[in-house]
């Protein structure tokens, strides 16, 4: 339920629904009891908002919605890191170490992949020194141990964001790349169009298609592709050719890089013949 309502948050508020989600934050009365249901349709508003780069109409919603007991721990688990994020982008960094810092006790007490990867995610915003790569990279790697394609995929757009003020465009390119392929492919326009966004900013342009150098499949690539395309899950590839699952995965990612391709479907009619 809760990791639906994660991509709910960022799908459920279109552009025609925007003065949907005005009216409802200018009709929240601040003196009556927030409830649940409430938390979540402005957890909604803020994801949306995060999406289109309205940072401060985001940070509005978040903290109403965040105004709740943190004895709903689900919904405070959606909705602390669209405050963090805001926050950070709205150059309010008391308000969004305040966030992490209740995200951070309720992921350490669930523990899962999940909790945790959410919190380094929210964490490397905060944290946006030499540390924040390290987070960012343990946020992609427990959120897809997690099967949490929304959240991971904006974790691949924050850290492609992050490595571009970093200078570091040829590496933005790559987490840019990504993030808009799953983001658009889950359906998520508003931040697929923040990472095209990005990634013009990096000065990405069309690439040309080609049959060697960089983007040929390796052997072990190519075998890799071929058994998922043929409809493999990672473990059953993993335990045909002696990999962990993990590691299926990445040489996943590199194929759909490679192949310029957003799904494993995608696979059946990719040239996998094209062999470094």
């Amino acid at each position: 339920m809760i990791v639906w309502l994660v991509g709910m948050g960022t799908a459920a508020f279109r552009r025609d629904r925007a003065p949907m989600s005005i009216a409802t934050l200018h009709l929240h009365d601040r003196a009556a009891p927030l409830t649940e249901g409430s938390a979540l349709v402005l957890h909604a508003a803020a994801a949306f908002y995060n999406g289109l780069g309205h940072y401060e109409q985001a940070l509005r919603a978040a903290e109403l919605a965040a105004a709740h007991p943190d004895g709903w721990g689900d919904t405070a688990l959606l909705v602390l890191p669209e405050l963090v994020e805001a926050a950070s982008r709205c150059g309010e960094a008391e308000r969004a170490l305040g966030a992490l810092e209740r995200l951070a006790r309720l992921a350490q007490a669930g523990g899962t992949d999940a909790d945790l990867g959410m919190e380094a995610r929210s964490r490397a915003l905060v944290d946006a020194g030499p540390a924040a790569e390290g987070l960012y990279r343990e946020a992609i790697r427990r959120l897809g141990d997690a099967r949490m394609p929304m959240a991971l995929a904006r974790g691949h757009l924050l850290f492609g964001e992050w490595l571009r003020r970093e200078g570091r465009r040829v590496d933005a390119r790559v987490q840019l790349r990504t993030a808009q392929r799953m983001l658009s492919e889950l359906g998520l326009e508003d931040f697929a169009a923040r990472a095209r966004r990005e990634l013009s900013a990096t000065g990405e342009t069309a690439r040309k298609r080609t049959t060697e150098g960089d983007y040929a499949l390796t052997a072990q690539e190519a075998r890799i592709a071929r058994l998922a395309g043929d409809g493999h899950t990672n473990p059953e590839i993993g335990r045909e050719l002696f990999l962990s699952p993990r590691t299926v995965e990445w040489h996943l990612r590199k194929v759909f890089f490679k192949l310029d391709i957003g799904s494993r479907r995608q696979l059946r009619d990719a040239p996998l013949e094209r062999v470094a």
